[in-house]
């Protein structure tokens, strides 16, 4: 058996690792075009920022290591720029000139490269990405080099982890997103907590609008945005993401979706004894079913071994799961993380879906230290996990892990109530989240509670009387304006209160959290009104309102 793998790194040296520990007879030959073939390439932000301080902590195997260990033949410099399935061989340009090797089974990692905006001037010196060593070793040069002013195109993780890189230097950083928020795969409200931390950090963040144009300069660019804004740049971060990088294997007849490779449950393509794996190729989302390129390391990293399975042990190799895109970024303090779907997939597929917050406790809060996990929850109306989203200073990462195994283990939303996790006071409560998202799922489930969304705002003034049940001190911090204000503890004497301001609308309560509010929605719903609790309390209507809170709440009197 030869064995050719194209592309290193994650997916592709996982593969050749396996296939070597699977087969102590095969040739295995390994082409990459860059020159280091297995790096830490999710370290390299922290190396820009001196957390890491030597390069060669940046890179995992060398092709001598790989040698030595697993008789590997690795070739950088390499660059596989077609592919004959016919002849089974494919081509590559070398610093020699070009060449065919041939093969009996391809792997194809080829991995996935930066997009370049249409807009004049990205053309640049200035302009630097951020996906290889060199890439890494160029941007920390220039910082140590005296630049003081840089700007980020894109605001997705690298490009928010190059941000707090450069800020951790004493740059001054614009970040600049075309969405509506950082980090897009969040949703509004968890995303404007991670806007607040990045300009606590002293982060200028331009959102919702795009760069029109790079002026070159001789000290300095000028970054040009939609709105008119200039702004000076030393550096240019350009991470607006990327796309697969896997046009000359279109171009050989492999079938392609947007782009990516297009392959079955084995990692198989359209082309026989041709596999391929990583941020190249199509995934099905495990809960939407949609079709889409998924570049993160670990799945690429468990793909490249199953798929070596499955080319040297065909009968018992086990198939290559649907990624539920399970993804954590570190931004300052906090910590971001996802799951599973968001609110977009999950509209784009047709998919419905009932959004639960809540904001409770890392661990006890009698035990000093004690922050708050804020989390966001999609479920189905059959109480079927659908993702999670959580931001917090301390315990999101475990959460979110835990959720992203209920995910691929098929829970539904209220057997999480029954995970038994660990629990010590400096770790945890006798009620973790975890569990707390479990009881709220199934008071959903059984009636217990119904919600209403703080995304819903106009349209609940509009139509309902909104209790605000927090004390009066907390109303008057800022308040929805025409809301009635008794708190939960006066709730039950006051209910004649309600019924005449309601004057027949349905109530529609919230407090700080929500858990307030779901007490008073249970003592009003059995007093026979029409009752709801917003989901995630006041907390979460100031994370979706964002900027325009100071606008929409009504302030304290002076």
């Amino acid at each position: 058996m030869k064995l050719v793998v194209v592309g290193g790194v994650a997916g592709g040296m996982s593969c050749a690792a396996r296939a070597r520990r699977l087969d102590e007879s095969a040739e295995i030959i390994v082409l990459e075009r860059g020159e280091h073939v297995s790096f830490a390439n999710c370290g390299l932000p922290y190396f820009v920022g001196g957390e890491i301080t030597e390069e060669s902590k940046l890179l995992v195997q060398t092709p001598a290591g790989l040698k030595a260990s697993l008789n590997l033949d690795v070739r950088t410099g390499h660059d596989v720029v077609g592919l004959d399935p016919q002849r089974k061989v494919v081509l590559v340009n070398t610093a020699d000139g070009r060449s065919e090797i041939s093969y009996d089974a391809l792997v194809l990692s080829p991995g996935a490269k930066a997009i370049q905006p249409p807009i004049p001037g990205v053309d640049s010196p200035r302009i630097m990405t951020l996906r290889t060593v060199d890439d890494a070793l160029r941007m920390r040069a220039s910082v140590v080099g005296g630049a003081r002013r840089a700007v980020v195109l894109g605001a997705g993780f690298i490009g928010l982890e190059a941000a707090e890189a450069l800020a951790q230097e004493g740059m001054q950083v614009t970040v600049v997103e075309l969405a509506p928020h950082v980090l897009p795969p969040l949703e509004t409200e968890m995303a404007t907590l991670v806007t607040n931390e990045l300009r606590r950090l002293g982060i200028d963040v331009r959102d919702g609008v795009a760069a029109t144009e790079i002026e070159h300069g001789s000290e300095h660019d000028v970054v040009v945005l939609g709105d008119g804004t200039r702004i000076e740049a030393d550096l240019i971060v350009m991470s607006v993401g990327v796309r697969p990088d896997t046009a000359q294997f279109e171009a050989a007849g492999i079938e392609c979706e947007r782009g990516g490779i297009v392959v079955d449950e084995h990692g198989r393509t359209s082309v026989p004894d041709v596999w391929a794996v990583g941020d190249a190729v199509v995934s099905t989302d495990a809960v939407t079913g949609i079709r889409r390129p998924v570049p993160l390391a670990g799945p690429a990293n468990r793909a490249g071994r199953l798929v070596a399975d499955h080319i040297f042990n065909p009968e018992t190799a086990r198939a290559i799961p649907a990624p539920v895109g399970t993804a954590i970024v570190r931004v300052g303090e906090l910590t971001a993380a996802m799951t599973g779907a968001n609110r977009a997939s999950l509209d784009a597929a047709g998919i419905e879906y009932q959004t639960l917050h809540l904001h409770p406790n890392n661990h006890a809060g009698y035990f000093p230290g004690a922050t708050q996990v804020h989390l966001l929850v999609h479920m189905a109306p059959d109480g079927r996990l659908l993702g999670a989203q959580g931001v917090g200073n301390d315990g999101v990462d475990k959460r979110i892990d835990v959720l992203a195994t209920a995910l691929r283990a098929g829970l539904a939303v209220d057997e999480l109530i029954d995970l038994d996790l660990s629990y010590a006071p400096p770790y945890g409560s006798a009620k973790d989240p975890v569990n707390f998202i479990g009881m709220i799922g199934q008071n959903l489930l059984t009636d217990t509670v119904r919600l209403w969304d703080a995304h819903d705002l106009d349209a609940v003034r509009d139509s309902a009387l909104v209790l605000d049940t927090r004390g009066a001190g907390e109303y008057a911090s800022g308040h929805i304006p025409g809301s009635l204000n008794i708190a939960h503890t006066e709730l039950r004497d006051r209910l004649d209160e309600v019924r005449d301001a309601a004057a027949g609308r349905p109530v529609r309560v919230l407090c700080q959290s929500g858990v307030r509010s779901h007490i008073s929605h249970r003592i009003l719903a059995q007093a026979g009104f029409d009752s709801a609790s917003m989901s995630g309390g006041m907390l979460t209507l100031r994370a979706v309102l964002g900027d325009r809170a100071a606008d929409v709440l009504t302030a304290p009197e002076n």
